[in-house]
């Protein structure tokens, strides 16, 4: 049988089938069902044979997944849990020899798609980007979010997917993007563990999805368990259904329309998911199906037992209520198939999943055998004992790894330190290849690299009239927004108070009465959901600016950014995509909740999003026009305390280019190179002078972004010069500053040029307290800013610059 005979068949309304008709799909459903509970089995033995590293499966879900995959058309979304094997496999965008490439961490993408090899088993996606980055259609393909294992951590995209729909639906100048949707008649279709309800990105989920009025799809698999805790000591009366009933559909249409039905019931499941998901397609309301009595044959994954947390009695309810031997009873009882025949589908079933892992296994280790052997031929050229054993270590490895092989390479290679050989060379010139290959394997497309790429975007310098006016910050950001709103129908806007007051800066005021609600959107106070909205309409071709208010409340999102947006090029091997802008505004103001500068957590958990850090409006303004035209995730960190400061408005304001990576000398000096960046460089461009009538010139880098960092180099250009080096930085110590540090001295190499020890100046390591005093004593000052400086210059030649203190 080949693998594109597994798909389930029933697409079919009741009224059109013939009982052979209807016996042929319940039939092809049990088999896809059974060949799943199949693939579960061999999978958690693989892994405790030692084949594969760590499994979860989705034995005992298959029967409500078999009849949610009916439901589910070319076109829609799903954003899922790890346990929609039996889904995937039913809709086609699964095969079980692409579940067990999976398995064993197959780095081919042709043969794990999903992940190639990145991701652990069952933490599936489809590649909606063609190799060069472009889009393909996805009206053409049914297609899944790239999995991610983080509890609850799915639903917040699932929101974003769902909210495109109503935007392709309502929005009538997004009909010629017709890759992306038909008419808005698309649902997304969420999954979710009953533990996981727990999760309070799961109610900030469905809180939205209720307030925006979505086709959104959300079923619950609940058995009873989170891993060992069970429902009593997790939910609310037990039952998340009944917790969630104020949620259900009122006589004003508000709400969820929410369904109950047991795990185990074939025809029940099959006629819920017709129903709740016709509602949800046609009418865009948001439907919840709680699917209960569901089991977990082997346990929560491979790594322990259920028995360990599961009664007797239990265990033994389970058995009596596995949903496969529930189905087979239904289909015996109805006449529908007789014993035999259901003996003999199952030993084919059975086979069939045993030649697909066979095949799996074999590609992977075809291709490490091949590799094996070439090392093990390299080492024995040596006539070396200690090699020879190193290339029988090699040979008798009964499941040979990369790490295996190069492990024996490198050792030789250090043992063979100072020597030089033919033998050497080859050995080495093999080495360096598969470094490269294993680079591309292991470590690539962090971003997806496409033509859409910040690095293609044309640099388009910021032009002025001679009357050209001074205008607040605020202005400059204004007009940027309507222009790019104006050039491109896909942009959107969305955050707390973006919407009706124009932001609290004022950047899209009179924004949302010119382009309308739908573009320009005020929400809840949701810092998750807004991320995963951003997350799910840049999967959906939109062009999205998810606003986070200020800089410390990007925190509670901080997990979506980091596992979902962050990681998503990189764990599809750039196989998807989600252009999503971040807009929020930081560091210097008052008080602990509104002046942060968490800028070391962000460097260190958001790699994969561009961090950029504008010293004032119009640089901003010039990085949204680079990020709206390009496909990348970023963040664009704007300066509280800039937006009424003056400003020249440049007359293509829309249209000007600010390039990322890209460092910039403010101020030209020979003594000192001050590397900053955001507002901290106003506190150092207002030391210079004081500085100069001491005798000390400086030269001010502003860095620009900080992801990237200084693509050209300009730091260390400028280190070349004034051998001396000071990173000023209203972070906590230790946090930006110590990155940027390390940036020029150890990646730059600017240690070759430094006459002395190179310095940090930073905020406290407490927030800062509340008032103008609170910040003079917490960070930076233009004080502090020169007493360092001159300290510095007094190290080297206190004969001239006397101690200060």
């Amino acid at each position: 049988m080949s693998e594109n005979q597994i798909q389930s068949s029933g697409q079919l309304s009741s009224s059109e089938l013939t009982f052979e008709d209807f016996k042929n799909i319940v039939i092809n459903d049990y088999r896809i069902c059974f060949e799943s509970r199949q693939a579960s089995l061999i999978g958690r033995r693989e892994v405790l044979t030692g084949k594969a590293k760590f499994g979860i499966f989705g034995d005992g879900k298959e029967v409500a997944q078999i009849a949610m995959a009916k439901a589910f058309r070319k076109g829609d979304w799903r954003s899922g849990y790890y346990r929609d094997q039996t889904f995937m496999f039913a809709t086609g965008m699964a095969t079980i020899t692409e579940f067990f490439s999976q398995l064993y961490a197959n780095t081919d993408v042709e043969a794990e798609p999903f992940s190639g090899g990145r991701q652990m088993n069952c933490h599936f996606s489809t590649r909606v980007l063609n190799e060069d980055g472009s889009w393909k259609n996805q009206l053409l393909m049914k297609n899944t979010s790239a999995d991610i294992s983080t509890t609850g951590g799915q639903m917040a995209r699932l929101v974003g997917l769902a909210q495109a729909s109503k935007l392709y639906r309502n929005n009538p100048d997004l009909s010629y993007l017709t890759h992306f949707s038909a008419g808005g008649n698309e649902v997304a279709f969420g999954t979710i563990g009953n533990g996981s309800t727990s999760e309070g990105v799961f109610f900030e989920s469905i809180n939205a999805a209720g307030v925006l009025q979505i086709p959104m799809a959300v079923s619950i698999w609940d058995d009873g368990f989170a891993i060992s805790v069970p429902s009593e000591l997790q939910t609310t009366k037990q039952d998340i259904s009944e917790v969630l009933k104020g949620f259900q559909r009122d006589e004003k249409g508000e709400g969820f329309e929410i369904f109950k039905v047991k795990g185990w019931d074939y025809p029940g499941l099959c006629e819920t998911y017709e129903k709740a998901i016709a509602i949800c397609r046609e009418k865009h309301i948001p439907v919840m199906i709680h699917v209960y009595e569901l089991t977990q044959p082997q346990g929560h994954s491979s790594s322990g037992s259920h028995e360990r947390y599961k009664s007797k009695e239990r265990l033994e309810w389970e058995m009596q209520f596995d949903c496969l031997l529930k189905m087979r009873n239904w289909m015996l009882d109805s006449a529908i198939v007789t014993e035999e025949e259901l003996a003999e589908l199952e030993t084919k079933a059975k086979e069939f999943v045993r030649v697909c892992r066979k095949n799996a296994w074999d590609a992977v280790q075809k291709v490490l055998r091949q590799e094996a052997a070439e090392a093990e031929s390299l080492l024995k050229a040596f006539g070396i004992p200690a090699f020879d054993e190193m290339s029988r270590s090699i040979h008798a490895s009964v499941e040979v790894s990369r790490r295996e092989i190069l492990e024996h390479v490198r050792k030789a290679l250090r043992m063979l330190a100072g020597k030089d050989s033919q033998e050497k060379h080859s050995l080495l010139a093999w080495f360096n290849t598969q470094m490269v290959a294993n680079s591309e394997r292991y470590n690539s497309r962090l971003f997806t690299d496409s033509f859409d790429s910040h690095t293609h975007i044309p640099v388009v310098p910021a032009e002025y009239d001679e009357d050209s006016k001074w205008i607040d910050g605020r202005e400059i950001l204004n007009s940027c927004f309507d222009e790019n709103f104006t050039r491109d129908s896909r942009i959107i806007a969305f955050g707390e108070d973006v919407g009706s007051i124009g932001d609290v800066n004022q950047g899209f005021a009179g924004l949302q009465n010119k382009f309308g609600t739908l573009r320009v959107a005020d929400t809840g106070i949701r810092e998750s959901t807004i991320i995963g909205q951003g997350i799910g309409l840049g999967l959906r071709g939109l062009k999205p600016i998810a606003e986070i208010q200020y800089l410390d409340y990007i925190l509670y999102a901080i997990n979506v950014i980091s596992d979902d947006l962050a990681s998503l090029s990189y764990r599809t091997k750039g196989g998807q995509k989600a252009p999503v802008i971040i807009r929020t505004r930081g560091h210097r103001l008052e008080g602990v909740w509104h002046s942060g500068s968490p800028m070391a957590a962000l460097l260190g958990i958001m790699r994969g999003v561009h961090i950029c850090v504008p010293r004032d409006m119009t640089q901003a303004a010039g990085m949204y026009n680079t990020l709206l035209r390009a496909d990348e995730p970023a963040l664009v960190i704007e300066c509280l305390n800039g937006y009424r400061l003056k400003e020249r408005l440049p007359r293509n304001v829309g249209d000007f280019t600010v390039p990322l990576g890209k460092a910039e000398i403010l101020h030209e000096g020979t003594d000192i190179t001050i590397v900053s960046y955001g507002s901290t460089l106003r506190v150092v461009q207002e030391s210079a002078k004081e500085l100069l009538e001491m005798g000390i010139s400086i030269e001010i880098v502003d860095v620009q972004t900080l992801h990237p960092f200084d693509l050209d180099e300009l730091c260390v250009k400028s280190l070349r010069k004034t051998n001396k080096l000071l990173v000023a930085d209203e972070d906590v110590p230790g946090g930006a500053s110590a990155f940027i540090l390390q940036q020029i001295v150890e990646k730059q190499k600017g240690y070759y040029f430094l006459d002395s020890a190179p310095k940090t100046i930073s905020a406290k390591e407490h927030r800062p307290p509340y008032g103008t005093d609170g910040d003079y004593f917490s960070k930076p000052s233009v004080d502090d800013i020169i007493e360092v400086v001159y300290e510095m210059m007094s190290e080297g030649n206190p004969a001239k610059y006397p101690p200060i203190f």
